[in-house]
């Protein structure tokens, strides 16, 4: 399934969740260092969070006006 991570496509297995998505980002070490994610809607969401197809997540700082 395709999630977009900071507005960058990341292809992950069916039940990935958002710490996998991170991960293949290469973004994992930034939340480690404090930083938190959220969803397209401003919500933080946790790094068990489960994702589905064309979901959007944004590390803090990082989500478009």
């Amino acid at each position: 399934m395709k999630v977009l991570v900071n507005d960058a496509e990341i292809h992950l297995a069916p039940g990935m969740t958002v710490r996998h998505a991170l991960i293949g980002a290469g973004l994992m070490s930034e939340v480690e260092g404090g930083k938190k994610v959220f969803d397209e809607w401003g919500n933080e969401i946790g790094l068990d969070g489960a994702l589905s197809e064309n979901a959007r997540i944004y590390l803090e700082g990082e989500r478009p006006a």
